[in-house]
């Protein structure tokens, strides 16, 4: 079953990484699990350049869930584009979205698309809790 991305989200973040030689698996293409670090290297820089990056003795996020749809394989050389997207934001919660393209494939072809939904946590006492207002404004662009 492919989990859907939603038409209605907001493009928040790019990122481009290098597809290294080591990503590759025996079967000649980059390996599964490579596809989430790319997506969790985007999350973490986007969150990072939001001023919210997490703070283990304080608060942050961690992820709920996550998913990946593997439409295309990527192989070495190239360079993988994400694309990060914001969808449904909620009191402690939201989900993020991303796009895995190849800069050097003109068609704009996604290679893998997927998400994950990302809860705010009070990490001493191991409790979701509000976003803070900063960040649920930045997340929705409101000025």
């Amino acid at each position: 079953m492919k989990l859907e991305v939603p038409e209605d989200k907001r493009l928040m973040h790019t990122l481009l990484t290098p597809i290294r030689w080591g990503d590759m698996d025996a079967m000649g293409h980059v390996n599964n699990t490579l596809y989430l670090r790319y997506m969790e290297s985007a999350r973490i820089q986007l969150m990072e350049d939001s001023g919210f990056a997490v703070n283990p003795a304080g608060e942050g996020f961690v992820i709920a869930n996550i998913f990946c749809n593997f439409l295309r394989q990527l192989e070495y050389p190239g360079d993988v584009l994400v694309r990060s997207y914001v969808g449904a934001i909620g009191r402690s919660s939201f989900d993020m979205y991303h796009e895995l393209l190849r800069t050097d494939d003109p068609s704009d072809t996604v290679y893998a698309n997927g998400g994950a939904t990302l809860v705010w946590l009070d990490f001493p006492k191991q409790k979701s809790m509000p976003m803070p207002q900063g960040l649920r404004t930045w997340l929705t662009g409101e000025v």
